[in-house]
């Protein structure tokens, strides 16, 4: 995809602290969708937003994840700490963890604030073994006016050295 002519946005939430990684739970400094996204703004030139929620998720790995599965199952939208106005962007990438096969509630909150008409969306994951999960089609679903690109998966514990796997997936776009 021929990016030079875009105004490029990395949207992404992410998180750090306690973190299920390759079997045990690690201390993450940065969250590895964080590091991620700054890798696409690296590459792309991009601007750079991340969503964050005015609750903060337990720091406790796993009751993160109990949080963020009544969060699912409720289908509830966390209040967002701020916002950004992606009017002038053409293109999109949205970063997130994948938590229970899908995009963390949050990111549903900021999808469902903003107006993606003929935007181009990127999606990307980090995941312990799940990848995508179901997220591109919730994606599509939440934003039918808009293009999106087939996502790129990223192993969690892989992503401070996946820069040729996303360079690959941005030139392909």
């Amino acid at each position: 995809m021929d990016l030079k002519s875009k105004r490029i946005l990395v949207v992404y939430f992410s998180r750090n602290g306690k973190n299920y990684s390759n079997g045990k739970i690690v201390d993450l400094p940065v969250g590895n969708t964080e590091i991620v996204g700054k890798m696409i703004a690296g590459l792309t030139g991009a601007d750079t937003f991340k969503i964050e929620s005015v609750q903060e998720y337990p720091a406790d790995y796993n009751d993160c994840t109990d949080v963020a599965r009544s969060e699912l199952r409720a289908n509830s939208r966390p209040k967002l700490i701020k916002d950004i106005d992606i009017e002038s962007y053409d293109v999109i990438f949205l970063g997130y963890p994948n938590w229970w096969g899908t995009m963390p509630m949050p990111v549903w909150t900021f999808l469902e604030k903003h107006d993606f008409n003929r935007k181009i969306m990127l999606p990307f994951c980090t995941h312990e073994g799940s990848g995508m999960g179901r997220s591109e089609n919730d994606l599509k679903k939440l934003c039918p006016t808009s293009e999106v690109v087939k996502g790129l998966a990223i192993h969690g514990t892989d992503a401070s050295k996946a820069e040729p796997s996303v360079r690959n997936w941005i030139e392909k776009g």
